[in-house]
């Protein structure tokens, strides 16, 4: 029924937690988004044009509408909801924690720990996740050309003892992640399955941005 809109950003406004509203302008007519925070660092200035993907969502009456960077990323959303227990405020925190390829690439791989970091979701949710979209995913991600970004992160049979061993080394989730995206662009680390190169690679990484 609406697939995006295209207008100017009229007001920004955080909620806390994951909830970001935006106000598009769409001919004269202001439109409520929800959106993650993670979309809210790729917003233009206000006044300028946006386009944004959406999903309508009606439940006790009450509409809301939920805003996406790109069609795959919608898309997604949409795969998330359709899992029993998962409604589109966990969905969106889904999105918003890990970003939606490295989500993609966490149910792909059968990554519970990983996905259950999200606030609210739970071993059991993680896993039934993993059962229900792993599949449909694997098969959606290849129709519809999505490729991940080169080297998103180590291997899955690694990225668990590489997260682990950095975690207990002090260093946050954020900066694991961001650490494990950023060194697996190197055409000789991304296939690489040795633990420990994934290690000194990341902690060589994390001490020159810090």
């Amino acid at each position: 029924m609406l697939s995006y809109l295209k207008g100017t950003l009229a007001d920004i406004q955080k909620q806390g937690g994951h909830r970001v509203m935006l106000t598009m302008d769409v001919n004269q007519v202001g439109y409520d988004l929800q959106i993650t925070s993670r979309f809210l660092s790729e917003l233009p200035p206000l006044g300028e044009p946006l386009q944004a993907f959406c999903h309508l969502q009606i439940r006790d009456d009450q509409p809301v509408i939920f805003g996406f960077a790109s069609r795959s990323e919608r898309d997604v959303f949409r795969q998330l909801v359709s899992v029993s227990g998962i409604g589109p405020q966990m969905a969106m925190a889904l999105l918003d924690t890990l970003g939606f390829q490295e989500l993609i690439q966490a149910v792909v791989s059968g990554n519970a720990r990983l996905i259950s970091r999200t606030k609210g979701v739970g071993a059991k949710t993680a896993e039934r996740l993993i059962l229900e979209l792993k599949t449909k995913l694997a098969e959606w991600r290849q129709q519809s050309g999505l490729t991940l970004t080169p080297g998103g992160g180590p291997m899955a049979n690694v990225q668990e003892e590489v997260e682990m061993t950095l975690l207990a080394l002090g260093y946050t989730n954020g900066e694991i992640m961001k650490a494990l995206q950023v060194i697996g662009r190197s055409s000789t680390l991304a296939k690489n399955d040795n633990t420990e190169d994934w290690i000194r690679e990341a902690i060589a990484w994390l001490s020159q941005s810090s």
